[in-house]
This record gives C-alpha cells, structure tokens and sequence, in this order.
C-alpha cells in the first residue's frame, strides 16, 4: 500500500523515510522497532494530515474487519461482508 500510494504521488520517499524515522526514533524516547506497527502509525498519520483518510473512518474499518474476521469460517478469506454490522 505504501509503494502503492507513494507511486500516486501522494508523498515522496524522503517524506516517508523522515516519517518513519521520526516514528522510531523519537527524541525523547527510546527507539521502536521498525516493524508493521510503526510502518501503519507512519502511513495512518500521513493519510489523515493529506485528508485521505480520517483517524474515525480508519477505526471504524478496522473495527469492521475484526468483527468479520471473527465471523469468518476457518480458511475463509475475511470479507467485510461478513461482519454482522455490515450495511453496504
């Protein structure tokens, strides 16, 4: 998603190394590893300062994907269709 998003202009890659850098190595605290969760803080906080995507709608659908993959058989792929709120 990230080379996706980079390739549609919508940061560059010294923008994301210096946000990324910045989310492990804060100044004041002790480095973070540099793993999927700083990469997806990294890119949520890019989203929501371009207005692309708002912290609420990123919660809501990460909320919705949980119910659906709970509500998945085993071996299914998670469809949000399957979340027991869904409402298209």
């Amino acid at each position: 998603m990230v080379v996706s998003l980079r390739e549609a202009g919508l940061f560059t890659w010294s923008e994301w190394a210096e946000r990324l850098g910045q989310g492990i190595r804060p100044k004041d605290a002790p480095e973070r590893a540099a793993d999927y969760g700083a990469w997806l803080t990294t890119l949520e906080g890019i989203l929501a300062e371009r207005g692309v995507a708002w912290p609420e709608s990123v919660a809501a659908r990460t909320e919705a994907f949980q119910r659906a993959a709970e509500a998945t058989p085993h071996g299914e792929p998670i469809r949000l269709e399957n979340d027991p709120l869904y409402r298209p």
